[in-house]
């Protein structure tokens, strides 16, 4: 497989911080990623309680989230019975900070605090209570009797509940102070376990691009695939299929108004069908892999660069370490990680070391760190923050310049 490395972003890891020579290497060499994190056992979901040697990620006896749920007495989530608390505190879970925060733009606001989406084939709503829990509404697509069951692993799967945020922030804000004054503002600000092709093509139609023309774009994809409800005026679809993307043309896609980007697509959609087994499956396959594989595996489909290769890694194939690079998250890292390089330009070489600060100071779950450090940057965030706090984080970087 060829790896350029000119244009790939090897994240890296921290046994990684002293092998950089090996970046410079047109070789494909594998490098060693972090020990896999074991999953915190403090999930709140009725009755989820597993030993740590069954909740344990190692690639070598790696269960699914639905496999490790599937014997839970978990709530029955039919649609018969309208919502379903989840047992799930704000905490754990915030839809503000969580769905329009830029992993996702399949999922709508239908309500107060109310968001709806696909997961799989399954439309469901989620919604805050009065008391910040969480509580979910499964809407009647099929007759099917054990959709429910499917769609409550499917769900719980989709939301990375095997992780636990709480334990999570407190490890991080004992050891960063300016953690410690964001976290409480911004609890509940999760990342998301995405299909992997569904993932892949949203960032490739995010590249130089901003929200409301990726939504539409991403809703142009989303409607060749098989509908499934509407809710609110808004229509719901399963994500296509590779076979049904395969039936849209370069020129269909430009029409839409996709720009360069459709014959990145219509080229990544290519190369995906002619990999052995299916391209679903070969996405998939990357989850078992390190992280700096999965980044030069991704880099060899058509409009994949080192950011959106990093996203689909963080946001659907479990590398929790992986950190996209891009000029809002160079400025968190000069203003918070590595103030000295502040005023430099950044460079793909920058970009490595941005992800080193994140990993050094947040370890095994850095690209779950900088994502609730991202959310805080976003304008309709920082007007909920006590002022005094980013006036503290202002003079300490002064502090750390000088």
């Amino acid at each position: 497989m060829r790896c350029l490395t000119s244009r790939i972003l090897l994240l890296p890891t921290p046994n990684l911080m002293k092998r950089r020579k090996l970046f410079s290497s047109s070789s494909t060499s594998q490098l060693t990623p972090p020990t896999p994190p074991k999953t915190p056992l403090a999930l709140d979901i009725t009755h989820l309680s597993k030993s740590s040697e069954t909740l344990s990620s190692s690639k070598k006896a790696k269960l699914s989230l639905s496999q490790i749920l599937k014997s839970q007495d978990l709530p029955n989530l039919s649609s018969n019975e309208g919502w379903v608390p989840l047992n799930l505190s704000k905490s754990e879970l915030s839809l503000p900070l969580t769905f329009p925060t830029g992993q996702t733009f399949r999922w709508k606001k239908t309500g107060h605090l109310q968001y709806t989406g696909v997961v799989k084939s399954h439309l469901i709503s989620l919604k805050h209570l009065d008391n910040g829990d969480v509580a979910c509404l499964i809407h009647a697509t099929s007759s099917i009797p054990t959709e429910c069951g499917t769609a409550k692993l499917a769900l719980l799967d989709f939301l990375n509940m095997g992780i636990c945020l709480a334990d999570m922030w407190e490890k991080f804000a004992a050891s960063d102070e300016k953690f410690a004054q964001l976290a409480p503002h911004l609890a509940g600000a999760r990342v998301l376990r995405q299909e992997p092709l569904e993932c892949l093509i949203q960032f490739l139609c995010s590249s130089n691009n901003n929200i409301g023309r990726i939504t539409k774009m991403v809703d142009y994809i989303s409607s060749l695939g098989n509908f499934v409800g509407t809710v609110e005026e808004f229509k719901f679809y399963e994500f296509p299929s590779l076979e049904r993307l395969a039936l849209v043309s370069e020129e269909d896609f430009r029409k839409a108004g996709f720009g360069y980007r459709a014959k990145y697509i219509v080229d990544t959609i290519k190369t995906l069908k002619s990999k052995p087994g299916g391209g679903d499956k070969w996405l998939i396959s990357l989850r078992e892999l390190g992280l700096d594989e999965v980044i030069c595996e991704l880099c060899t489909l058509s409009g994949v660069g080192p950011k959106v290769a990093a996203c689909v890694a963080l946001f659907s194939l479990d590398q929790h370490h992986a950190v996209p690079v891009d000029t809002h998250v160079w400025r968190i890292a000069t203003r918070d990680l590595i103030p000295e390089l502040a005023g430099v330009r950044l460079s793909p070489k920058l970009c490595i070391r941005v992800a080193e600060a994140f990993v050094e100071r947040y370890g095994k779950y850095a690209g779950w760190a900088q994502t609730l450090l991202f959310v805080a940057e976003l304008p309709s965030q920082k007007a909920l923050i006590s002022p005094e706090v980013l006036t503290v984080k202002e003079k300490k970087t002064v502090l750390l310049k000088q």
